[in-house]
């Protein structure tokens, strides 16, 4: 009986720990995505000011 539960309590242990993994990896490629779109975000503003300092000579 004792054996039996370790199984059942180390099963429910790794399920647990398993769907709070996917959460984080959930977050993260969130947290991807809006870094990358405030990258293109500043490439393009920096390119729109380097054009303006360009066609003004």
């Amino acid at each position: 009986m004792k054996n039996k539960l370790t199984k059942i309590i180390l099963l429910l242990m790794i399920l647990l720990s398993a769907t709070s993994c996917s959460v984080v990896e959930g977050i993260f490629k969130a947290g991807m995505g809006v870094g990358i779109f405030f990258v293109v975000i500043i490439l393009a503003v920096v390119a729109f000011i380097v054009s303006k300092l360009i066609g003004k000579k």
